[in-house]
């Protein structure tokens, strides 16, 4: 009975913490309210993207043609949220404003900075190549295409359409003056999300929408 009493208390110990880590999805830096008192302006970088293919489907494709299809989606996720934010900040519901995707990519490519070379720049090197006070960065990883920028660079007929989306996702916000993390959220991706990125990514930050921390407080 001892045995049976210890080994349910270490199964509820067990539960509770894997409750407590699936909480833990965001990331505030304490000393956000001092670091982003003045900002006006953020800017959304293309995600790095990750699409993972199956044996088969590699055998069908170049890395340059993967590479392609990654770039494409890492694009498209850029979009969706630029489109998500000007949804949201249409409603006054944001402290800030988000610099247009099509600006802030003209601005890295008028300054040679690429998605080969990106990594080699700080969040705050960024941020002063774009003019503006913070830039959201992230990653987006998932067992299929879900732009159509992405499948349409397939040629569409490798197969990868199908039931499932499963992968994750990290959104990040980072200071621009001092380069320091600002925020983190991380969701894992599921049906239940979606099928194709602008979908997945509304749904995520409707999610995360109560704990952004550039929201205005409601009255």
């Amino acid at each position: 009975m001892k045995a049976t009493s210890a080994l349910l208390v270490l199964l509820a110990l067990f539960l509770s913490l894997g409750a407590s880590a699936q909480t833990k999805e965001i990331y505030t830096n304490p000393a956000f309210e001092n670091l982003a008192k003045s900002h006006k302006t953020i800017a959304i970088l293309p995600f790095e993207a990750r699409v993972g293919l199956r044996p088969n489907q590699m055998k069908t494709m170049t890395p340059e043609r993967i590479k392609e299809m990654e770039q494409n989606e890492g694009l498209a996720v850029q979009s969706a949220l630029q489109t998500y934010f000007l949804k949201v900040s249409s409603k006054d519901d944001y402290t800030v404003s988000f610099q247009d995707a099509a600006t802030t990519n003209a601005m890295l490519l008028k300054n040679n900075i690429t998605a080969e070379n990106i990594k080699s720049f700080t969040p705050a090197e960024l941020a002063k190549v774009l003019g503006v006070d913070g830039v959201i960065t992230g990653t987006f990883t998932t067992d299929k295409p879900m732009s159509d920028g992405a499948s349409l660079a397939l040629g569409l007929a490798v197969g990868f359409y199908g039931a499932t989306n499963s992968g994750k996702t990290a959104i990040n916000i980072y200071d621009g003056a001092s380069g320091e993390l600002l925020w983190k959220y991380e969701k894992s991706l599921s049906r239940g999300l979606g099928s194709d990125t602008n979908t997945i990514i509304t749904t995520i930050m409707r999610k995360a929408s109560k704990k952004f921390p550039y929201s205005k407080i409601k009255a």
